[in-house]
């Protein structure tokens, strides 16, 4: 089993920082899509959630 603890990531100078950090807000569901077909094939049933991607940000 591969360990990923940050004391092998080394950064220059000795630095030992962490893989990666995530931020995740809090998120309120009010609707759903009725069109379950539709919610598939965009990936969620929440529209709050359909953030398609753009190659550059979120729309």
């Amino acid at each position: 089993m591969q360990d990923y603890s940050c004391d092998e990531h080394v950064v220059k100078r000795g630095e030992k920082r962490p893989i990666a950090m995530a931020y995740v807000p809090w998120q309120r569901f009010d609707t759903m899509y009725e069109d379950l077909d539709k919610a598939y094939k965009l990936g969620t049933i929440f529209p709050e959630l359909n953030k398609p991607f753009t190659g550059r940000r979120c729309v």
